[in-house]
């Protein structure tokens, strides 16, 4: 910057200095230059001071007195801390200051203060970097900013900021805005051109557009609006009508001034020199016209208070306006008049009389003359001065405003006038003689004064609607009222609201409390469990005992509570009977009708497997007198059932012994055999051990088997070494039998083998095969089985012994309160298994079961009933639509149903009877009495006009208005405000009529016709007063006095329309009424209903009319059905599979198939199978005890040797066994059964291969088995086996080892053992229940570890951890079908007229369906079609054309009517025009608006006035929009006048076009593009166009505009051709270009079928522009690169090329090579040979389709 100053200063001092010192002021110069800038470089410091932020403000009190410190420390200029005194230590800045100390109570002191956003600023404006775009699409990016500072909330004071900021941020100081587009005006197309101003010479053709949207943002302004053009017609023929007659708009209305008043303003005139009398009249008069006011006004003697609030000018208007008031006066007799006049003479006389009695005869004779002459100036003054006739005729009238409703409205007809000018063309004023009119208009007329509504001050409140306290219920209401002193007249202000509410609750000591409603509920009813569809039997029969969940209805109904009940016994009033009243007085929330419940589930009985039979014992061990025994068998109960163990089966068999026994001995082993006298073999004995057992198998002392035989050693016999070895004798087997009789014998078998033979003749010989089996009887009890059996418990009963005390009690079911003991008795009989009942001494007698025994009486119940309720409201006759009902109804209501013997409900729950006659509504209606005279405008006013002498013409008439009831006794004008609609015109216009007029009636109505289409009807009126007289008056063509027309040719068709209604069923006579809520049980949902159509009814004009005129009651009946639900049905469960593992835990499986899907809303179907769609699975783990099946071996064959050694009968052989699988039960295995359900990995050995011993070889038993291996599992552990010696060997022999072992290796021979447990089953319940609490269960399950399950007693041997719980309770979800409410009545219609009306009711869904219920039906609203009316509506006609009345042009009226018209509603159909009479009982409204308007003010323009049209209707509704996407700036609609001008030489004078835009909701998108037509030589049309299709200017980017005119150098000359766009030839469609090598368009050929694009060859001769890009220049095209090629078949010499024949005959090959491949893919197949059993389809086993409905 210094730099430049001293280089401008420098050139000032050159500006000045010679040109000789040039060279010594460059020189000073740059030396100058040099040292500044060696100065700057030696001056910028090395060392600067550097400050940290300033720190928290400190201080001990809050407030300006406190103080912050900052760091600060000196740095070089490279950044690095250096000492402070290498900076200067003048500069250096301070550390500390002085602040302001923030407390918190600062911030209800300073708060920050925002500013206003700013404008809008462009962001380019801002930054100079960044360029404005050049075609604005959405908006410009801009940033607004405001003010924001921290200021004191008492004055404003400005703060620092960092007060403000302690306690929050500072707010943000400018945001991002948008700046949207400019949008330009849019104006429509023009119009057609208007006819020519003129009918000759030169006059003007307009044509106009409107406005569719405003310009905003700074968008172009709206073009002109009108566009002109001269025309001519022709020449005019006379000389051109320069002035036009113009009448200006009326003025207001007012009351002419008293004539005194007009005297006093006005100079005096000749006619006012008439005799004084008329003056005395006037005056008499108008004393008498004010104290008439009082009689107009209704009679009202009261004087009204808020008329003392008039303005004096009000009062200054009534009180001139007297006159005219009075002017409808019945006439007075003339004698009234007469002493009028007499009563200012009268004082006169009377003073006069003692002075001249004796001249009192003259006297009269002199006042008879003298009256004679006042009656004839009289009579002349009436000639002169109708303002005075006026006036008497006033007087008449004066009684006949004595009316009803005169009070309401103070009706002052007054007069309005209005200036009449004569208008130049150019619109100057001129003078009116120079418009040449027979008669000027009239300048005056009749008119109402304007009055606003008046009303009255507000009434007291009155008392409030609610009589009683309730603080907690709704409030009362109480209102205040004002009447109506003055009706709004002629277009004044409207009545305010003249009643006003307010809710209210009485107050005060005397106010006693409100009765109470509560809501009451009847008994729950009995529980109700629907069936499962898995438990559903093809009978669908018997479903008594089910139990499980279910659901339950009660009944709600309302009654008045009683608030003095103590809260201790409000339990004993739960089921008093209290009277039900309306359900609408219970304003709570009303209980449930249904709940869920649940019916516990008996448990049945479950016992387990009987146990063997026990020995012979007695039946009593205490009483050992009988040698009579049984053998008892017994089983125990597992699960006890409900109700005690009476129900469960006997327990206890017994079979009848001999010699019985209650103790014995039990053999539990024998020793080994110990041969006798000491010797090591030959014959011994084997001593037993035994235990003393007693019947039941319990070990007991030994001394109670004193009396029993002990068992005997048993002979056995040790073999010697030459000796047969045998083996053991095996375990007795099973007896053969349970019993023994005459054809049946228990045996039981042993057997043992022989091991060794003998040796020769020295040992014992083996016994023959017959003694290797040993037999024995068992069982020998007779078949003979007994046991006790018990019937039902018997009904509980009163025990006569005990004293009765069973009342009846009005409790619950539930409660299950007892009253007495009773006793209840069963039998009890022996019965013999498979025989039947036999005596009782055949059983034992200690096991006999009771047959008596107490039980509890429940107590009586009886029924509880409520008393009647009141009759229900007889409707009376003005309910809408006629819907009323004749008959009344009352009901009780069943609290408690009986039980256990109570009394029974009474049969009749309802009475109905017809309603008393009905009460006539009282309704109220306006009465409209005479039409007072017709009033002129006073004669002050048009004494000037000509034809004012005679008292006729246009004048206004005004009539009273009363309200009636409709009994016709008054009423207050408010009801019929509030209840009779509109009040009718309380004025209007009338005719008085001339005396050369002539006077007609109204015309009579229409004479009635006899029949349609037949004969005429008439109506007739006739000429009244001195018309009937007159001449002119007597043509029938001017006035006719008749008139005839066809009698009307009505003929009607009816037809169908609409849809069909819903299906309807009959109502079946359910009773209708509000006093309670019943729930709905089984109602019939399903059959045979009706539905109906509607009819509706045309005449031969196609127009709508009543139905009736069709003779129908307007609706086609047609029956329906409404299809009956069909549940899911599904088969039997199937029995239960086998358990999948015959050993452990698996699984067992039942299923169900489907056997009919559901429809019509059925029951759905439980979850199907994934696989198998048609089947549903229940699947439950269950475990097989291993020990179940065993494998049971016979004894070994004998030896078949296979080295026979003959002599010694030894050596190598073979033994052989049976192994059968077998039923293992509690006596042991009994049954042989599949070998499969063994465990085939422990199956015995049926054979094996061996040594037989020789003699003298050592014997050993067979092998015992494996000791178990030592847990874990480990090879270095063994495990043995032994066996013993049965024979000794010989000598020098000796016996092979007796113990084996072998090493444990895991899952060979050693195993671990752990727990497995299964998954859960499903759901369990008892078998009669449905739903509700179930148990799932889960097993354990021992596995091997290689997987293999084994018996549960492995893993409980190794005392293995049981952490798992086997049982868990499980809910089934319940099926709960969907419960409806009872259909609603049907609702009033929804179309008060046409087609479309419906009748709709509905039902709600009091119970929601759970599980498998029923679904609620989709049909919750029925509906179906009203009666068919026809629509009728007052519809205004079109505006007639503006006339001025009497002038060419100026202030005018135009008009409208308002008709009457028919339509259907639909909207489809135009609507037709009928009479008036059809609409009479409408409210006069058009389109819903009341207020009615049919005339109103224009204007005609003067010829040659410019003027602007009425403005346009409002465009719509335009939204700001891109793309579619609103931009947020809200929405505009617009509307516009434009210019029309009717001369060229007033076109400076026209007015500015004007137009208005105002906001508007619910706006649309439009967009705008340009859009063209066709080329027509070198140019076409190019027009913006709006989204919607109207053609538009403006609104399209200019920048985009296609171009219209185009035009190529030199021009295309050449046939077809023509210029492109890119401004270059080219040719026409379907011919292509044949340039130059220049590019020049050398000729258009028509274009070749082939075409071949290449590029970069620029030597062929024929090219083509169609490549070219359009926007090159026809200058830059030889370079371009790629071009399209096209072949030509011919050469130069017009033949063909050698490469066509090529083509040709490639082609050739090519149809040859297709017609063979057709050949072969035609040619039908040879027969295959039949193949046997591979083709044949499989039977479909389903026929399911799995539809997901299911």
């Amino acid at each position: 910057m210094r730099l430049g100053g001293r280089a401008v200063g420098m050139l000032g001092v050159l500006k000045e200095a010679p040109l000789p010192s040039l060279w010594r002021l460059a020189l000073l110069f740059f030396s100058v230059w040099e040292l500044d800038a060696q100065t700057a470089v030696e001056t910028k410091p090395l060392y600067l001071w550097q400050t940290g932020p300033w720190g928290r403000c400190m201080g001990s009190e809050c407030g300006p007195g406190g103080s912050q410190s900052r760091a600060v420390w000196c740095a070089h200029s490279e950044g690095w801390t250096t000492l402070h005194t290498n900076c200067d230590q003048a500069e250096r800045p301070d550390n500390q200051q002085s602040c302001f100390r923030v407390c918190d109570w600062h911030k209800d002191l300073y708060d920050w203060q925002l500013g206003a956003w700013n404008q809008c600023v462009p962001v380019s404006m801002r930054s100079a970097g960044v360029q404005r775009p050049v075609v604005c699409t959405r908006g410009e990016e801009g940033i607004q900013t405001r003010e924001v500072g921290c200021v004191q909330k008492v004055n404003g004071e400005p703060a620092e900021d960092v007060i403000c900021e302690y306690f929050e941020p500072k707010p943000r100081l400018e945001q991002a805005c948008l700046i949207p587009c400019p949008r330009d005006c849019v104006v429509s197309e023009f119009s057609l051109w208007t006819p020519c101003s003129k009918t000759c010479g030169m006059g003007l053709q307009n044509r106009i557009r409107f406005v569719l949207a405003p310009p905003m943002f700074g968008g172009a302004p709206c073009p002109n609006l009108t566009e002109f053009q001269t025309c001519q017609p022709g020449p005019c023929v006379g000389e051109e009508s320069l002035y036009s007659l113009r009448v200006g708009p009326w003025g207001p209305c007012s009351i002419p001034l008293p004539r005194q008043a007009r005297q006093a303003d006005e100079p005096p005139r000749e006619s006012d020199t008439r005799p004084r009398e008329s003056d005395k009249l006037y005056k008499e008069f108008e004393k008498q016209s004010r104290e008439g006011e009082k009689p107009f006004r209704g009679g009202d003697k009261q004087i009204r208070q808020d008329e003392k609030q008039y303005k004096d000018g009000d009062k200054r208007s009534r009180e001139g306006d007297k006159l005219s008031r009075d002017g409808d006066k019945p006439a007075a007799p003339n004698r009234k008049v007469s002493r009028a006049n007499k009563k200012p003479d009268r004082p006169s006389r009377q003073a006069d009389r003692p002075k001249r009695q004796k001249k009192a005869k003259n006297k009269e004779k002199r006042e008879k003359m003298r009256e004679k002459v006042r009656e004839r100036l009289r009579e002349k003054g009436k000639a002169k001065d109708p303002e005075t006739r006026e006036l008497i005729k006033k007087k008449r009238n004066r009684n006949r405003q004595n009316r009803p409703g005169g009070k309401f409205w103070d009706l002052q007809v007054g007069y309005q006038t209005r200036d009449v000018t004569c208008v130049h063309k150019s619109g100057n004023i001129e003078a009116l003689s120079l418009c040449s009119q027979e008669m000027l208009p009239v300048t005056f007329q009749a008119c109402v004064m304007t009055k606003d509504c008046d009303v009255t001050e507000w009434s007291e409140w009155s008392l409030c609607s609610k009589k009683c306290y309730d603080p907690n219920g709704p409030k009362g209401e109480r209102t205040r009222t004002r009447k109506v002193s003055q009706f709004p007249i002629d277009g004044g202000a409207d009545c305010p609201m003249l009643e006003e509410k307010e809710p209210c609750s009485p107050q005060g000591d005397a106010v006693p409390p409100c009765i109470l409603y509560s809501w009451k509920t009847t008994e729950w009813t009995e529980c109700r469990v629907d069936v499962l569809l898995s438990q559903q039997d093809r009978r669908r029969g018997n479903l008594t005992g089910l139990c499980g969940g279910g659901a339950q209805t009660q009944e709600v109904y309302c009654v008045q509570a009683s608030a003095d009940t103590p809260p201790n016994l409000s339990s004993l009033r739960s089921k008093e009977a209290l009277r039900p009243v309306d359900s609408d007085l219970c304003l709570g929330i009303p209980p449930n009708t249904t709940q869920l419940c649940h019916i516990s589930c008996p448990f049945e009985c479950e016992v387990s497997s009987w146990s063997a039979w026990g020995p012979c014992t007695y039946e009593n061990c205490q009483d050992q007198a009988g040698k009579k025994g049984f053998k008892l068998r017994k089983r125990r109960i597992v699960n006890e059932p409900t109700g005690g163990t009476g129900n469960c089966p006997h327990l206890v068999e017994a079979i009848p012994c001999e010699d019985p026994s209650c103790f014995d001995w039990l053999v539990l082993k024998l020793e080994g055999c110990i041969p006798d006298n000491e010797k090591e073999c030959g014959p011994g004995t084997q001593i037993p051990q035994v235990q003393c057992v007693n019947s039941e198998g319990e070990y007991v002392e030994r001394q109670f088997c004193r009396d029993a035989i002990l068992p005997m050693p048993t002979i056995c016999e040790v073999p010697c070494p030459k000796d047969c070895a045998l083996s053991p004798w095996t375990p007795w087997s099973l007896c053969s039998h349970t019993c023994s009789g005459k054809n049946t014998e228990g045996k039981q078998t042993r057997a043992r083998s022989i091991l060794a033979y003998n040796a020769g003749e020295g040992g014992v010989q083996c016994p023959n095969i017959s003694a290797l089996q040993e037999v024995r009887n068992c069982n020998d009890h007779p078949c003979t089985v007994y046991h006790w059996q018990t019937g039902p418990w018997g009904q509980c009963i009163e025990d006569s012994s005990v004293p009765s005390t069973n009342t009846s009690v009005g409790r619950t079911r539930d409660d299950d309160v007892s009253c007495s003991v009773g006793m209840q008795t069963r039998k009890v009989i022996c019965v013999r298994v498979n025989v039947g009942q036999v005596p009782p001494k055949k059983c034992p007698e200690s096991l006999r079961p009771d047959t008596v025994r107490p039980c509890l009486l429940p107590c009586k119940r009886d029924c509880i009933i409520t008393p009647y309720s009141d009759w229900s409201v007889c409707p009376s006759t003005c309910q809408a639509g006629g819907k009323s009902k004749k008959k009344q109804y009352r009901k009780r209501i069943i609290i408690q149903l009986p039980a256990n013997g109570g009394q029974d409900c009474p049969e009749v729950l309802t009475q109905e009877k017809e309603c008393e006659a009905p009460s006539v509504c009282q309704g109220y209606r306006w009465k409209t009495h005479k039409w007072r005279r017709c009033q002129l405008v006073p004669w002050s006013v048009r004494q000037d006009s000509l034809g004012a002498q005679e008292t006729c013409g246009p004048g206004l008439q005004i009539r009273a208005v009363s309200c009636r009831k409709q009994d016709g006794g008054q009423a207050d004008v408010e009801a019929c405000l509030t209840f009779a609609g509109c009040m009718p015109p309380l004025t209007q216009l009338c005719q008085l009529p001339c005396q050369e007029d002539c006077q007609l009636s109204s015309w009579s109505k229409f004479s009635s016709c006899t029949a349609d289409c037949v004969g005429v009807r008439t109506r007739k009126r006739m000429l009244m007063g001195k018309s009937k007289k007159r001449d002119q008056c007597k043509n029938n063509q001017m006035y006719p006095l008749g008139e005839t027309q066809y009698c009307p040719c009505n003929k009607y068709n009816a037809q169908p329309v609409g849809n069909w209604s819903d299906c309807i069923l009959p109502e079946g006579g359910r009773m209708e009424g509000q006093l309670g809520m019943k729930v709905q049980g089984d109602i019939k949902e399903c059959g045979q209903g009706y539905r109906y159509q509607a009819m509706v009814c045309y005449n031969q004009d196609n127009r709508i009319v009543e139905t009736s005129r069709c003779n129908s009651h307007g609706y086609i009946e047609e029956a329906c059905i409404i299809a009956c639900p069909s549940d899911c049905k599904l088969s039997e469960w199937s029995n239960w599979s086998r358990c999948s593992k015959s050993c452990g835990s698996g699984v067992k499986v039942r299923s169900k198939w489907l056997r009919e899907k559901p429809y019509n809303g059925g029951r759905p179907c439980p979850k199907l199978d994934h696989v198998n769609q048609a089947q549903v699975y229940e699947v439950v783990p269950c475990l097989s005890d291993c020990g179940q099946y065993v494998w049971v071996a016979e004894p070994w064959s004998v030896w078949k040797v296979s080295n026979v050694d003959l002599r010694d009968n030894c050596g190598e052989g073979v033994q052989t066994r049976k192994v059968r699988c077998m039923l293992n039960t509690i006596d042991g295995p009994s049954e042989q059964v599949e070998d499969y359900l063994c465990d085939p990995e422990e199956m015995p050995l049926g054979a094996r291969n061996s040594r037989l011993p020789c003699p003298e070889d050592c014997v050993l038993s067979d092998w015992g088995a494996w000791s178990p291996c030592p847990l874990p599992c480990n090879e270095n552990s063994t495990r043995e086996r032994s066996a013993f010696s049965l024979r000794q060997p010989g000598e020098e022999k000796e016996c092979p080892s007796t113990k084996e072992t072998e090493s444990c290796k895991l899952n060979s021979n050693c195993f671990h053992y752990f727990y497995n447990i299964t998954d859960w089953s499903t759901c369990q319940l008892s078998d009669r229940a449905v739903c509700g609490n179930g148990i799932k269960t889960r097993m354990l399950d021992c596995v091997r570890s290689d997987s293999k399950s084994v018996d549960l007693n492995f893993c409980k041997e190794l005392g293995l951890e049981r952490k798992w719980q086997m049982n868990a309770s499980c809910v089934v979800e319940c099926p709960v079908n969907c419960k409806l409410s009872d259909w609603s009545a049907w609702s009033e219609c929804t179309h008060t007229c046409g087609l479309a009306g419906k009748l709709l009711r509905s039902r709600t869904v009091i119970q929601a369906p759970q599980g498998d219920g029923r679904p609620c039906p989709s049909q919750m609203v029925q509906w179906k079609p009203c009666l068919v009316m026809p629509c009728y509506s007052w519809k205004y006609g079109a505006w007639s054309d503006c006339k001025s009345e009497g002038a060419r042009c100026g202030e005018g009226l135009r008009f409208r009517n308002v008709s009457c018209f028919v339509s259907d509603g639909s909207g489809q159909q135009d609507s037709s025009l009928v009479d008036d009479e059809l609409c009479g009982d409408l409210e006069p409204s058009v389109d819903g608006d009341t207020h009615v308007v049919l005339q109103e003010a224009c204007t005609v323009p003067c010829p040659g006035e410019c003027y602007l049209t009425d403005w346009t209707v409002w465009s719509p509704c335009q939204l700001s929009c891109v793309s579619g996407d609103d931009l947020g700036f809200g929405s505009v609609q617009v509307r516009s006048r434009a210019v029309v001008a009717q001369d060229p030489e007033n076109l400076l004078q026209c007015p500015e076009q004007e137009l208005e835009a105002r906001p508007c909701t619910d706006g649309q998108c439009f967009e705008y593009e340009w859009r063209t037509g066709t080329w027509r030589g070198s140019s076409r049309q190019v027009w913006c166009q709006r989204s919607d299709g109207l053609n538009v200017t403006g609104g399209c980017l200019a920048t985009a505009q296609p171009m219209a005119d185009r035009s190529c150098d030199p021009p295309c000359a050449k046939p077809r051709s023509l210029c492109t766009e890119a401004g270059v030839c080219g040719c026409e469609e379907g011919y292509t270009e044949v340039m130059t090598s220049d590019g020049v368009l050398d000729q258009c050929t028509v274009i070749p079928v082939l075409e071949i694009p290449t590029a970069g060859d620029s030597k062929a001769d024929v090219k083509t522009i169609r490549a070219f890009n359009p926007t090159q220049t026809a200058a830059s095209s030889p370079g371009r690169a790629g071009r399209t090629w096209f072949l030509q078949p011919f050469g130069p010499d017009g033949k063909l090329k050698t490469w066509v024949y090529g083509v040709a005959a490639g082609a050739f090959v090519l149809l040859i090579f297709i017609i063979s491949m057709t050949y072969l893919a035609c040619k039908k197949p040879k027969k295959p040979q039949r193949r046997q059993m591979n083709n044949r389809l499989k039977p479909l086993t389903l026929a399911y389709d799995g539809d997901a409905d299911m």
